[in-house]
């Protein structure tokens, strides 16, 4: 890699010296614009729109349309004399949590590497951050332009990313937005469910440019003079559906072949879903309710029956006393011991 910026990480009264390299770079084909005869290269030539004459870069300078016709044209003088006060340094100005960061600003990432005696600091920074779970904002010029960009650590390495500034970020202006759009809670549970079916854990390595695969395909068929292969057709996706509850479903499905999984069953058989398992639970708490109800009648009739039977019971009870009383009386006389005259 080759460094494109050299300065200094200004972190309080400590100088880190270091060196700028780019930490992406694009994978994209490129093509020429050639002339297809001959596949001579197509130039363009630099001319004024006034006096049509070519025009040479020294004499190129960067000019600001006012409106009108009118146009300010500014020099490298005047971009030398702008206050950039961090052209050669990166000014910590505050360290804060990452996730306070929205990844909607982060723009280039940049690696930084200590340059000569500054390894010491710049490892120091480094575990700093990583101890503090911190991010640190800075401020950097790069091309004559002032920056925001976060310093953080990546694979041991500090890690420049610049930032857009918040107002070049666009605010969603969507007509959907102030409609009055309520989702109903059994298409939320499938969603739910879907997602639980396609959640994995994140390796990017695993993902690839089928497009740029295919078209060096074909270019190396070009180079060797053979025939070129057709790319496998991509999979067609599949028709909008009117049932939300459907496609939602036909995903899950989808998604648990693609897993080896036995899709879900409209039955009784396969994985209960959130909404089937629901509905089951109302059922089963109604039938549970029903049979209550007769039970508590046929316990209350069986409650009176012994009440009216214990009443009939009472007479007899008392009757059967009344004989057994003298039958007694007279038992006691035939025991009871003679006096002597």
């Amino acid at each position: 890699m080759r460094a494109i910026w050299k300065g200094a990480v200004s972190f309080g009264l400590v100088s880190i010296g270091v060196k700028l390299y780019s930490a992406t770079e694009e994978k994209d084909i490129r093509f020429h614009q050639v002339h297809r005869e001959d596949g001579g290269r197509i130039r363009y030539k630099r001319t004024c729109s006034v006096c049509g004459e070519e025009v040479t870069y020294d004499d190129i300078a960067k000019g600001y349309d006012i409106g009108g016709g009118e146009m300010v044209i500014l020099t490298d003088e005047d971009f030398a004399d702008l206050p950039l006060t961090s052209s050669r340094a990166i000014d910590v100005l505050e360290f804060v949590p990452a996730e306070q960061v929205d990844p909607i600003l982060y723009n280039k990432a940049y690696f930084l590497e200590p340059e000569g005696t500054a390894t010491k600091p710049y490892v120091l920074l480094r575990d700093a951050l990583i101890d503090s779970e911190r991010v640190a904002i800075v401020k950097v010029a790069l091309r004559q332009r002032e920056q925001l960009a976060t310093l953080r650590v990546r694979e041991g390495v500090l890690l420049l990313n610049t930032m857009l500034w918040p107002d070049e970020i666009r605010t969603p202006d969507f007509g959907f937005l102030d409609e009055d759009l309520k989702v109903r809670p059994p298409e939320l549970a499938m969603a739910s469910s879907l997602i639980d079916s396609m959640t994995g854990e994140f390796e990017p390595d695993v993902f690839t440019d089928d497009y740029r695969a295919a078209l060096q395909e074909v270019i190396d068929a070009k180079v060797e003079g053979r025939e070129v292969v057709q790319p496998e057709e991509a999979e067609e996706a599949p028709a909008a559906a009117v049932d939300l509850m459907a496609a939602l479903k036909a995903s899950v499905d989808r998604a648990r072949a693609a897993r080896g999984e036995q899709p879900a069953r409209g039955g009784g058989g396969g994985e209960p879903t959130p909404i089937s398992s629901a509905r089951s639970a109302q059922k089963a708490a109604e039938k549970k309710a029903a049979a209550k109800a007769p039970a508590k009648k046929t316990t209350a009739k069986k409650t009176t029956d012994k009440k009216t039977a214990a009443k009939k019971a009472e007479p007899a009870k008392k009757a059967a006393a009344k004989k057994a009383e003298p039958a007694k009386k007279t038992a006691a006389r035939k025991t009871a011991p003679r006096k002597s005259a």
